[in-house]
C-alpha cells in the first residue's frame, strides 16, 4: 500500500451546495494484517482531526470508532473516546478469531479532545487476497449529512430534517446506473495497481454496495463527493484569501484547506484522465485500431472534437519518417471523433483525405516545432484562413468561436502526426493546464502509435519477404491439378519457415515439395528462401528424391549448424502413374484413392531433418491411379498442444477424403476441419495435387539411329502423329523444331540410339534424348558460321524449352501451345 498517496475525495464537513443525492464526503482508512493503519485519507484527517503522519502505522483500534470490526474492542483510546449508538446487524464478536469476516456498518458518537462530539457513520469490509490489506473502512459525518440541504437527506421545503440516517449495504445492481456505480467505486480507494484495485472493488461489490438509509424504505447508494465548490464560489473564496493576504491579515484555515483541496482535485482529475487514457490506448499493435483508440480516448471528457492526422509514411506502414515536415508534407486525416450530430463532420472533413498545410497556419507551427499550440478562441479571421485550405467546403461554421488545442504526436523527437482538439463555444476554453495535459497525452499516444507503426512496418517487411519467396504455382501442370494454401502463424510474428513448391521436370513429370524450417521470424523465412531455391535448382537437375535430400542436407550444414528443417519431396510421373517420394523428418503425406474415396497415410521412412547430417535418406515408389489426390502439409496444420499428433493426422485423412466441388474447396475443407481443434500457433503450408495422369494414346515414342538420314524420318513421324491427334496446325512448327533437336542429337550421340517422344497434355511436349552429357547452349551465330542457329530457332518459336542431364546422357525439350478448339 502506498502510504503517501491520496486518491479518495477530500470531503470537508459537508457535501457542499448542490451536491447530488448520495454523494457524500468520505474518510477512507485501510488496515493491514497487523492491525495497523496503512492508509489515512485526506477525508479521514478532516473528519477525525488527525494528520496522516500521526495516523499511519498506529493500531487501528486507537483511532477508529468501528464497533466489533477489529480484534481489540476497547471503548477508551489514547486519541479520544467513542461509544456505539446503533443496534445494526448481528454482533461481530462471534466472527472468526475476533476478526471481521463479513461486511458491517454502524454509527458511533466520537469525542475528540478540543473538538465537538462527532456523529460518525461507518462501513467496514474484510479484504482477502495476496495483498497486505485486511480491512477497508469508510466513514462520514452524519451530522453534516442531516444538515446538508442538498445532500442525501435533502427534504422538501416545510418538512423537518430526516432524523434516521444509518449506513447499510445493498447490491449495486438494485439501483439505476449500476455500471456507473461500479465504475466510480475505485475513486474512493487509495492509489494502487490496477490489479489490486480490481481485486478490492470486486470484493466490495460482492459483499454489498455502501448505502445511506434515510427512511424505512429508501436507500441511496454512496458515491464520493469531489468536494469542489462551484466556480463562482471558488472565485469568491479565492478573492477573500487574496484580500486577506494583501491586508496582511491571517488567512482563515478553511480557505487554505479549500485551496489545497481545489489544487489537489484539479491535479488528481488530470492524472486520472491521463491514467484512464493510457489504459484505453495501446491495447493492440494494429495501427488502424490504435488510431481510433487515441481519438476516442479524449472525447468527450477532454474535448468535443478530435481529429488525428498522420504523415504519409506512417499511414503507409513504411520506414520511420525523417526530417522536419515542410509545406510539401502530406498529412492524412485518419480519424475524426466528435459529439456533434452524426454526419456533421463526415462530409466536410472525411477520413482518408490527404493534404499539406501552409506555413502561416497554427498546424504548421505545431508540426515543425513539435510543441502544443493553444488558440483560446478561433476568430472569424482565423476561421476564414483555415477554411481557405479546403476547396469547395466551408468549415467556418464548424470551427469559428471554438477553443482549439493542437498537440503533436512525437516519437524519438520526430513528429509522426498531430491532433486537432476543439471545444464547443459554451465549454470553458483550453488553458495552460490543458496544454500540459494535452502534451502529456500526445507524448503517450505518440509512443503507442510508433510502436504500432514499427510493428506494422516489420510485419509488412516479413510478409513481403515471405510472399516473395512463396511460389505462384499454376493450377494445372502436366497430368496434375494443384491447389495450395499458406496461413501465417498467430504467435511469434506472422512469418515463418513453411514453404511449398511444384517444379516442372523432364518427361512431363512434376516435383512436389513441402518443407518446414524450425523456428519463426525473419531468420526462418530467410533460411526457407535459401532451401527452396536450392531444391528448385537440384530438381531441375533431375536428381532422384533421396539424392536431392542428401545434397540439401549437406548444403544446410555448410550454411550453419543452426539450420534445421523438415522436407518432403515427391516426383509424380503421369505417364508411368507413379510417385517417387523421400522424407526428411516431415509428417507423411495423405493419398486419397479415387476408387473408394478413402484417405490413407503413405508409409515412408521418416528420415532425419535437413541439417542433422550423417544420416541416409530412402525413397519409395507408390503406384497411383488417375483421379487420386496427394495431400502434403506442414505440422502446424495437425499439431495442437497437449494432443497426440496421431489425432491430427487421423483428422487430416478424414477431411482430405471429404468430397469437394473443386480443389480449392477441398483445401478449405481441410483447413476448417483442422482449425476447429484448437488455437493454431504455427504457420501452415498445404499442397494438394489431383493426379490425373496422361493416357497412353496421348504419348508417342520413336527410337532413331545415329544417322543423319533419320532426321527426315523424325520430321515425317511428328507430322503424321499430329495429324492423327487433330493438331495439324502445329505440324509445321513442331516438325521444324523436332528436326533441329534430332539433328543435334544425332551429331553428338556416342553409342545409344536417339529417343524422340511427343506428349499431348495441356501443351504439346517434344523431348529428344541422347547419351551425350554435355548440355547445349544458346549462342549467336555469325554470317560465316555453319552451326549454332538451331537452338536460336527453337528459342524463338517454342513456348518453352530446356535441357537437363539424365543418368544416360541428356534430354532437350520444347513445348508448343495447343490451338484453341
Amino acid at each position: 500500500m502506498d502510504h503517501g498517496s491520496e486518491r479518495d475525495t477530500p470531503p470537508g464537513r459537508g457535501a457542499g451546495p448542490g451536491a447530488a443525492p448520495g454523494r457524500v464526503p468520505l474518510a477512507v482508512v485501510v488496515v493491514d494484517r497487523d492491525g495497523l493503519v496503512s492508509h489515512w485519507s485526506r477525508g479521514a484527517r478532516l473528519l477525525f482531526a488527525l494528520p496522516k503522519e500521526e495516523a499511519i502505522g498506529r493500531p487501528a483500534p486507537d483511532l477508529l470508532p468501528v464497533s466489533g470490526a477489529l480484534a481489540e474492542d476497547d471503548d477508551t483510546t489514547p486519541y479520544g473516546s467513542w461509544t456505539a449508538r446503533d443496534d445494526l446487524g448481528p454482533g461481530l464478536e462471534a466472527s472468526l478469531d475476533g476478526r471481521l469476516s463479513y461486511p458491517a456498518a454502524g454509527r458511533a458518537r466520537l469525542t475528540v479532545p478540543g473538538n465537538d462530539r462527532i456523529d460518525v457513520l461507518w462501513w467496514a469490509y474484510p479484504l482477502v487476497g495476496p495483498g497486505r490489506e485486511r480491512l477497508l473502512v469508510l466513514a462520514a459525518d452524519a451530522d453534516a449529512l442531516r444538515q446538508d440541504p442538498g445532500g442525501a437527506d435533502a427534504h422538501r421545503p416545510g418538512e423537518r430534517a430526516v432524523e434516521r440516517i444509518v449506513p447499510g449495504f445493498a447490491l449495486h445492481t438494485d439501483f439505476p446506473g449500476a455500471e456507473e456505480l461500479a465504475r466510480r467505486l475505485p475513486e474512493i480507494l487509495p492509489s494502487m495497481s490496477v490489479g489490486e484495485s480490481a481485486r478490492i472493488v470486486g470484493q466490495v461489490l460482492e459483499l454489498g454496495y455502501p448505502v445511506l438509509e434515510f427512511s424505512r424504505n429508501d436507500r441511496v447508494p454512496v458515491t464520493p463527493d469531489w468536494g469542489v465548490p462551484r466556480r463562482a464560489e471558488r472565485r469568491a473564496r479565492r478573492e477573500r484569501a487574496e484580500r486577506a493576504l494583501a491586508a496582511g491579515e491571517p488567512v482563515p484555515q478553511e480557505l487554505l484547506d479549500e485551496a489545497e483541496d481545489l489544487e489537489y482535485a484539479a491535479v488528481r482529475e488530470r492524472l486520472e484522465f491521463l491514467n484512464e487514457v493510457s489504459g484505453r490506448i495501446g491495447t493492440s499493435l494494429d495501427l488502424s485500431r490504435t488510431i481510433v483508440e487515441v481519438s476516442r480516448a479524449v472525447v468527450p471528457r477532454f474535448t468535443d472534437v478530435a481529429g488525428t492526422y498522420l504523415r504519409e509514411q506512417v499511414v503507409a506502414g513504411e520506414g520511420f519518417p525523417e526530417g522536419v515536415p515542410d509545406t510539401t508534407t502530406m498529412w492524412h486525416r485518419v480519424a475524426v471523433e466528435h459529439t456533434d450530430e452524426p454526419g456533421r463532420w463526415d462530409d466536410v472533413v472525411p477520413v482518408g483525405e490527404a493534404m499539406p498545410f501552409p506555413a502561416h497556419t497554427p498546424f504548421f507551427q505545431c508540426m515543425t516545432t513539435g510543441e502544443p499550440v493553444l488558440v483560446p478562441r478561433i476568430s472569424e479571421e482565423m476561421g476564414h484562413a483555415i477554411a481557405s485550405q479546403f476547396e469547395k467546403r466551408d468549415i467556418r461554421p464548424l470551427i469559428t468561436g471554438r477553443s482549439m488545442l493542437l498537440v503533436p504526436l512525437k516519437a524519438r523527437n520526430v513528429v509522426l502526426g498531430f491532433m486537432i482538439l476543439l471545444r464547443h463555444p459554451e465549454r470553458p476554453v483550453f488553458n495552460d493546464m490543458d496544454r500540459v495535459t494535452g502534451a502529456e497525452l500526445a507524448a503517450r499516444a505518440g509512443l503507442v502509435l510508433d510502436n504500432a507503426r514499427m510493428y506494422t512496418y516489420q510485419e509488412n517487411v516479413a510478409e513481403t519477404l515471405q510472399d516473395s519467396m512463396l511460389p505462384h504455382i499454376p493450377a494445372r501442370m502436366a497430368g496434375a491439378d494443384i491447389a495450395t494454401r499458406y496461413l501465417p502463424g498467430t504467435l511469434l510474428g506472422r512469418v515463418g519457415g513453411d514453404w511449398f513448391d511444384a517444379v516442372k521436370l523432364p518427361g512431363a513429370r512434376t516435383a512436389l515439395v513441402v518443407g518446414d524450417v524450425m523456428g519463426h521470424g525473419l531468420n526462418s523465412a530467410a533460411m526457407m528462401g535459401q532451401l527452396r531455391t536450392a531444391v528448385q535448382t537440384m530438381a531441375a537437375l533431375d536428381l532422384p528424391p533421396a539424392q536431392l535430400l542428401r545434397n540439401l542436407d549437406d548444403l544446410a550444414q555448410r550454411l550453419g549448424d543452426t539450420y534445421l528443417a523438415t522436407c518432403l519431396y515427391a516426383v509424380y510421373d503421369p505417364i508411368a502413374s507413379e510417385l517417387h517420394l523421400a522424407n526428411a523428418g516431415h509428417i507423411p503425406p495423405v493419398l486419397v484413392r479415387a476408387e473408394d474415396g478413402a484417405g490413407e497415410l503413405i508409409d515412408l521412412p521418416t528420415g532425419a531433418p535437413i541439417g542433422v547430417g550423417g544420416v541416409p535418406f530412402e525413397a519409395v515408389r507408390v503406384r497411383v491411379a488417375p483421379g487420386d489426390r496427394l495431400v502434403m502439409c506442414t505440422d502446424g496444420l495437425v499439431e495442437v498442444r497437449g494432443e497426440d499428433i496421431g489425432v491430427g493426422l487421423a483428422t487430416l485423412c478424414e477431411s482430405a477424403a471429404h468430397p469437394a466441388a473443386s480443389m480449392d474447396d477441398a483445401c478449405d475443407t481441410i483447413i476448417r476441419a483442422l482449425g476447429r481443434r484448437g488455437v493454431r500457433k504455427d504457420d501452415v503450408a498445404l499442397l494438394m495435387a489431383r493426379l490425373n495422369g496422361i493416357e497412353p494414346d496421348a504419348v508417342a515414342e520413336w527410337r532413331l539411329a545415329r544417322d543423319p538420314a533419320e532426321v527426315r524420318r523424325a520430321r515425317a513421324a511428328v507430322r503424321e502423329q499430329l495429324h492423327d491427334w487433330g493438331l495439324a496446325k502445329l505440324a509445321g512448327p513442331a516438325e521444324l523444331l523436332a528436326g533441329e533437336l534430332v539433328t543435334n542429337a544425332v551429331r553428338h550421340a556416342h553409342a545409344r540410339p536417339v529417343g524422340l517422344r511427343l506428349v499431348r497434355g495441356d501443351t504439346l511436349l517434344c523431348e529428344v534424348d541422347d547419351d551425350d552429357h554435355e548440355l547445349p547452349t544458346l549462342r549467336s551465330a555469325g554470317p560465316e558460321d555453319e552451326a549454332g542457329r538451331g537452338l536460336r530457332v527453337v528459342s524463338t518459336l517454342a513456348r518453352e524449352w530446356g535441357a537437363s542431364r539424365t543418368k544416360a546422357g541428356k534430354t532437350v525439350w520444347f513445348e508448343l501451345t495447343l490451338p484453341r478448339r
